[in-house]
């Protein structure tokens, strides 16, 4: 197979990153374009030993990569940054034709945010500190000492911004990486280890290893050597993971799935939670954050009913490459098959389909929304990770909440209220890991992320990132015994 594929103009290497060298494999997988379904190119398909391999490579850079100050850590994360900024378009164009979605986003705010990620995570490592405090007259002192090298695993709806919220405070931390990015779309993955290399991070610091699901995973995230793994993807995927792990004890960061409330008061402002709603359908519904259960007071269900399909009716779908369009395709034919099945058992089962509700040309399937849904039914209760939401009416706020915490998951809720007592109140009362009030989609890295109940374990951002990719070490010493008195 060639080395290199050409997309959008851009080259890309196929082949593996370990050890600061590219490395082929004796087999390949195909990656195909959501937008048409073309054939983009041949993929070095790696697994054991390859993941063994990169582990290697890790292992054997830790320790001049951890006695790296911070300083010179945080100056490399900023080159790479540096690099990010100047092949934005780059990235943009072969990220879109890899994965589906919107060019104009990522020309103007995810590309940017991986940039910024980077600088983040590098600032935030200098400013990075703990007072020490006294117990009886000895001192404590607490370090965050690099734990080792780290397995990420990430998923492919938002390939190099979810990848980097990891990369970049492991590496901050003076963590070693392996990076496996999802098999749908590992492109950009490939792109951000010449970047990396280009501003000098030393080899070994960041590998990358492309594959299939448990050809390599399994040997990822079972190996001896790994000191972290930080996974964004599918409860099932999670689950054995997590078996995979337990054998060496090995910490865990999981953000996994949601069925995510927005929850909508009669005191709104119902322009802005129909807008808030329609903003659903961004990423044609895959994104983990989704609020995909509408929730409405019943007094104003018809009302924001209407306005909502005539917004969400005049979304332009389509080519993901072209400007005026809202809405592109789902990332793979089984994700299509998937979708349609959903919505097709919830149609058998007694639901309407309000809008859409069907498959359109090619991997496109028209955004679509369901009432008349029962709150134990599938459609209500299971991910669907495509262009669908449901509504059901509440009565008043205790309903309204024991509708939103009755799923499994507890990843985000969304709140549109006019009275500041009430979003207190009720959000107060939600389980979730994130709750937006009047808004949506707002991350600021400082802060903790991560889901409840099967939606995740554990935080990160900010301290909380460096928290999981450190060993926390605590230092206690007596004020005497010391034969020497430096002053």
């Amino acid at each position: 197979m060639p080395d290199k594929i050409t997309v959008g103009g851009v080259d890309v290497d196929t082949r593996h990153w370990i050890g600061g060298r590219r490395v082929a494999s004796s087999g390949t997988f195909t990656d195909h374009s959501p937008i048409d379904g073309s054939v983009l190119g041949e993929i070095a398909r790696g697994g054991a030993d390859e993941a063994r391999a990169a582990v290697a490579a890790a292992r054997e850079a830790f320790p001049a990569w951890a006695a790296t100050s911070r300083t010179e850590r945080a100056r490399l994360l900023h080159a790479i940054a540096d690099g990010v900024e100047k092949r934005i378009e780059e990235l943009s164009v072969v990220e879109t034709t890899d994965n589906g979605a919107l060019l104009r986003s990522h020309r103007r705010g995810v590309m940017p945010r991986v940039s910024h990620n980077f600088r983040f995570f590098a600032d935030w490592l200098l400013s990075l500190g703990h007072e020490d405090f006294e117990t009886r007259g000895h001192t404590n002192h607490v370090s965050w000492d690099p734990a080792g090298p780290c397995v990420l695993i990430t998923p492919w709806n938002a390939p190099l911004m979810l990848a980097t919220w990891k990369v970049a405070p492991a590496l901050a931390a003076g963590d070693t990486v392996v990076l496996k990015p999802a098999e749908w779309s590992p492109l950009t993955a490939s792109l951000l280890a010449d970047i990396a290399a280009e501003a000098g991070l030393p080899a070994g610091v960041l590998n990358v290893v492309q594959g299939y699901g448990s050809e390599i995973g399994d040997a990822l995230t079972s190996h001896p050597d790994v000191r972290r793994i930080s996974f964004t993807g599918s409860v099932p995927t999670a689950k054995r993971i997590a078996e995979s792990a337990a054998a060496q004890l090995t910490p865990l960061s999981l953000e996994l799935g949601g069925k995510s409330p927005l929850l909508v008061f009669a005191d709104a402002d119902l322009e802005l939670a129909v807008d808030l709603a329609v903003e659903q359908y961004d990423n044609a519904g895959q994104v983990c954050l989704a609020g995909t259960r509408l929730l409405v007071e019943e007094t104003v269900a018809d009302e924001f009913t209407r306005r909502f399909v005539e917004k969400a009716t005049a979304l332009e779908q389509g080519d993901p490459r072209d400007e005026a369009t809202d809405v592109g395709p789902t990332i793979h034919p089984r994700q299509l098959e998937k979708i349609d099945g959903f919505v097709q058992r919830a149609v058998a089962a007694g639901a309407r389909a309000v809008m859409g509700g069907h498959r359109k040309d090619g991997q496109y399937y028209a955004p679509t929304l369901l009432t008349d849904v029962a709150q134990d039914s599938e459609i209500v209760q299971e991910e669907v990770f495509g262009p669908v939401l449901t509504l059901q009416t509440f009565a008043g706020e205790d309903e309204a909440v024991r509708l939103a915490n009755d799923t499994r998951f507890g990843l985000a809720a969304t709140v549109a209220t006019g009275d500041r007592d009430r979003a207190e109140r009720v959000t107060a009362r939600l389980v979730a890991g994130t709750v937006w009030v009047n808004c949506f989609f707002v991350r600021d890295l400082q802060a903790p992320f991560g889901g409840s109940r099967q939606s995740g374990v554990g935080r990160e951002g900010g301290t909380w990132s460096f928290d999981f990719y450190c060993d926390l070490k605590n230092t206690v010493t007596a004020p005497k015994g010391w034969n020497h008195d430096h002053g």
